[in-house]
């Protein structure tokens, strides 16, 4: 049976933390329905979470920022490729359809945010917002938590980056547009195919392909630095639209971009293989049989340094088709250099120092 507006196809709770597993009696699957009635259509609930600090830190040598926010835990956009589904496992929650379904909101996160910047001896950098789950899914516009660390970064003049799957993203165009006039900010919008249909059953709940590039094209006209990601590339599934994506992408006046291989940590690949026999069951051996051959045989290279450069006949491929749409259309990589000179940090009492 096909789970309808959702990427994941099963909850299973993975076992690697030694988690109870979560099965169905086979007599009550055949009585069910007689007793209960058909089964409800899967609802998204949200969960406030109250953490104690809202900016993370990484050493990762493989990814160009060290320091990022999440304002919320799971996403509704349901991606099955999205290689932060194993982190629900950490609350005992399946990585396949609790993540798309069962989130957390951290409403403090402007505020929290506010008493780390206070901190003596904090030196900034640019904070990197989208980079677990995405910061403009649908639950953003009740409760505007992005919007809100915008408005504080705004306020001391702190640099901020946004990467997206979401025209969400042209709600908080305002701050955008005036973050972008002191350099504070750049803001990526990943485009995975140019297929409606395709994109509906890979990443459900994003915005459509022609509502990311619409919105590159406005953020572009307002002045904010943009780039497009072609991200996840799946080979046999994705990869036909490279070419053409940097071009609509170019079309709106996008001048950089970059590509990403899909990537199966832990639970990811077993959720992906099960919806490749959903949804193409007559290429999912060839699919992971590239995949594998790109990842040095494993469905995932985990180790850093490696991890984001895949490898083989096919990454070259990918690499060189990637390589002379660039230099078609004028597009070339990211140079995001904003502007770390302006912060004004807050006192401990929340406000401004004037020194």
């Amino acid at each position: 049976m096909v789970v309808h507006g959702r990427g994941a196809q099963s909850g299973a709770v993975p076992s690697r933390f030694g988690l109870a597993a979560r099965d169905t009696d086979g007599d009550w699957l055949d009585a069910r329905e007689q007793v209960d009635g058909a089964e409800s259509k899967l609802r998204t609930t949200v969960t406030i979470e109250r953490p104690r600090s809202i900016l993370s830190f990484n050493k990762s040598p493989d990814i160009p920022f060290d320091r990022s926010v999440n304002a919320y835990r799971g996403c509704e956009h349901g991606c099955i490729y999205c290689y932060a589904r194993p982190t629900h496992a950490f609350h005992d929650l399946s990585p396949g359809l609790d993540f798309e379904t069962k989130l957390f909101a951290k409403p403090d996160a402007a505020k929290l945010l506010r008493e780390t910047l206070a901190k003596p001896g904090y030196a900034p950098a640019p904070i990197a917002m989208g980079t677990n789950t995405d910061p403009y899914q649908p639950i953003e516009r009740s409760y505007r938590i992005t919007r809100s660390v915008l408005e504080l970064c705004l306020e001391l003049r702190h640099p901020v980056t946004i990467t997206t799957k979401s025209a969400r993203v042209l709600d908080d165009l305002d701050l955008l547009a005036e973050l972008a006039r002191l350099n504070l900010t750049a803001v990526g919008v990943s485009v995975t195919s140019l297929d409606p249909k395709l994109s509906a059953t890979l990443e459900p709940r994003a915005s459509s392909p022609a509502k990311r590039l619409d919105a590159l094209g406005k953020l572009v006209a307002a002045g904010v630095p943009v780039h497009v990601s072609v991200s996840p590339i799946i080979p046999s599934i994705t990869d036909e639209f490279l070419e053409d994506i940097l071009d609509e992408a170019a079309s709106r006046g996008v001048r950089s971009a970059s590509w990403i291989m899909v990537r199966l940590p832990h639970e990811v690949a077993p959720l992906f293989r099960e919806w490749l026999e959903t949804h193409f069951p007559e290429r999912a051996g060839k699919v992971m049989a590239i995949v594998q051959s790109v990842r040095g045989g494993k469905d995932n290279d985990a180790d850093f340094f490696t991890r984001m450069k895949p490898t083989g006949v096919w990454a070259d491929l990918i690499r060189n088709r990637f390589r002379v749409a660039c230099r078609k259309h004028g597009i070339g990589r990211a140079q995001i250099d904003l502007d770390c000179s302006q912060f004004r940090k807050p006192s401990r009492n929340g406000q401004l120092d004037l020194f």
